[in-house]
């Protein structure tokens, strides 16, 4: 009976096909930004293990949506194998704990593995100092685990008084295994959720903005670049010679002819920099092939915005919505259905007939927020509020960088789910299923009693609980009303970022062939090691 949803579960994550594309994009990514010079191997595999983690968990949306869909037939009714309720029940548990571990696995992920290898290849010296550091990252995951065995967890002592030590222990991982450990898993997820919640909002928000403006715009011509570069070049020599000339004649120069003579020359040296690497753009074959793409880049630019947009009014009709039909700060602004017209929710409903159009519609969304959050972060770099740490660029990323980018993809996909529930509510919810309503008919007599018809409806807040599966993804995100509640008000605080940033966008001129390859407080090596 169980076969056929054994096999949807192998097709979606068992396939060997799906994960081999997953890694071999998350490797290509990896070793495009990684610099040559810094690689590590420990950070390698982690950077590559944390993106492929990330991909796959945002994955795990479409595939819940897609399950409490099947179940059931166009017309309503249960399918042969869904109509026990044990078996649509033991499909749902098996999702929520696809949740569970997936989800544990970005705790582990950002609690220890990251931290370790990031402070374990921070410092090395041959002496045993770094060891004490990379002990020292153990201490926050230890310090929250102990927190949340105490919060939710009642270590209270075994029934029998006189149970042995290891019936103690044994007690205690039942008590781990009920539902207050699930509570406490879930609470762990949703802290780490809101962590995300601040990334979707610096990086998303503003990755949906540069990334589709950045491709109608393009990037500036080699060759003016370069004709701009040599009358640059030219001034700035000439500048020099002449506070050399200064001293031509033995005497000193002046602290302020000094401290000029200092900057010139570290602006020569940056515009040669710049120079040679204009002269290896010119020369490169896919600069000229995305010359030769250019009207397919602004066609795709172009789609990208009006999706941004589609995506910008939906959630500020949500969040409105929410304020306005709601129950209020308590319950979290959660709402059972839709009162106003949602743009996306309407088009996912629009396109349940025609399969799997839907599917496919809510697999593209959800890669979208991840792509541009990967946007996001290559623009903007990493920073710790106002501090810039880390820059992302093409073959001179540091490890430490890679990492960080992983482990703010990883909380972002956290995220993600809530996002996309606020676009599309009653979709995210019961998906495509349908569910018969009896109505009454009219009778002209009524001696011959009541008679009803069975009208398909799309599945609702009103619709019975029996006859509509809610998918584990909406349980698991309001299992906590107070964490809906701040996620409410950071969907405001996206939107809001996403108009500056669109702004700000619309503002700048074309990007350089060149941008970011070369900086002032980069090192000479590292023209040597993007030429080679």
């Amino acid at each position: 009976v169980q076969r056929e949803q054994y096999f949807l579960l192998y097709n979606w994550f068992g396939c060997p096909l799906y994960l081999q594309v997953i890694l071999a994009f998350c490797w290509v990514y990896i070793r495009k930004y990684q610099s040559r010079q810094e690689s590590e191997v420990i950070s390698t595999i982690t950077a590559i293990c944390a993106l492929a983690i990330a991909l796959i968990t945002s994955a795990l949306l479409p595939v819940d949506i897609f399950l409490v869909s099947f179940m059931k037939y166009p017309n309503g009714t249960y399918k042969e194998w869904a109509a026990n309720n044990e078996t649509r029940q033991h499909i749902e548990n098996t999702v929520l704990y696809g949740y569970y571990t997936l989800y544990s696995i970005i705790l582990l992920c950002v609690f220890l593995w990251i931290p370790f290898v990031y402070f374990y290849y921070e410092e090395k010296d041959e002496d045993n100092s770094n060891k004490c550091l990379v002990n020292l990252t153990l201490l926050p995951f230890i310090s929250y685990c102990i927190t949340l065995l105490l919060t939710f967890v009642p270590l209270e002592s075994p029934p029998n008084r006189n149970s042995t030590q290891w019936e103690k222990v044994q007690y205690l991982f039942e008590e781990l295994g009920s539902s207050h450990g699930l509570a406490a898993l879930s609470f762990s997820i949703s802290s780490l959720t809101l962590i995300g919640m601040l990334a979707v909002i610096t990086y998303t928000a503003y990755g949906m903005s540069v990334l589709p403006l950045n491709l109608i715009k393009g990037t500036r011509s080699i060759l003016y670049e370069r004709l701009e570069n040599t009358e640059d070049t030219e001034e700035v020599e000439h500048q020099i010679d002449k506070l050399k000339a200064k001293c031509a004649d033995g005497r000193p120069l002046s602290m302020r002819d000094r401290r000029n003579l200092q900057d010139l020359e570290a602006k020569l040296q940056v515009l040669r920099r710049q120079g040679r690497h204009l002269e290896i753009a010119e020369r490169n074959c896919c600069n000229k092939v995305g010359s030769a793409l250019r009207p397919m880049k602004i066609l795709l630019g172009v789609f990208f915005i009006l999706v941004a947009l589609l995506f910008f009014v939906t959630l500020f009709i949500s969040n409105l919505d929410k304020a306005l039909h709601s129950a209020g700060i308590s319950t979290g602004f959660i709402i059972f259905g839709t009162n106003l017209t949602n743009p996306l929710n309407e088009l996912l409903l629009a396109l349940q007939p025609v399969f799997p159009l839907d599917y496919v519609l809510i697999t593209i969304i959800t890669m979208y927020f991840v792509f541009t959050s990967m946007a996001g972060i290559r623009n903007m770099g990493i920073w710790f509020f106002w501090i810039r740490l880390y820059k992302i660029k093409p073959q001179r990323t540091r490890p430490q960088a890679l990492l960080f980018l992983c482990m703010i993809l990883l909380l972002i996909v956290l995220h993600t789910s809530y996002m996309i529930y606020s676009l599309a509510p009653q979709y995210v919810m019961y998906g495509s299923q349908k569910y018969l309503l009896q109505t009454p008919l009219p009778t002209a007599d009524p001696s011959q009693g009541n008679h009803t018809a069975a009208i398909t409806k799309i599945c609702d807040a009103d619709a019975p609980e029996d006859q509509c599966t809610v998918t584990r993804s909406y349980l698991f995100l309001h299992k906590f009303w107070f964490f809906s509640t701040i996620y409410y008000f950071g969907n405001w605080a996206f939107l809001v970022v996403f108009l500056i940033g669109l702004v700000v966008s619309c503002c700048k001129g074309k990007k350089s062939v060149i941008e970011g390859e070369v900086d002032a407080d980069d090192s000479d090596f590292s023209d040597d090691e993007y030429v080679h």
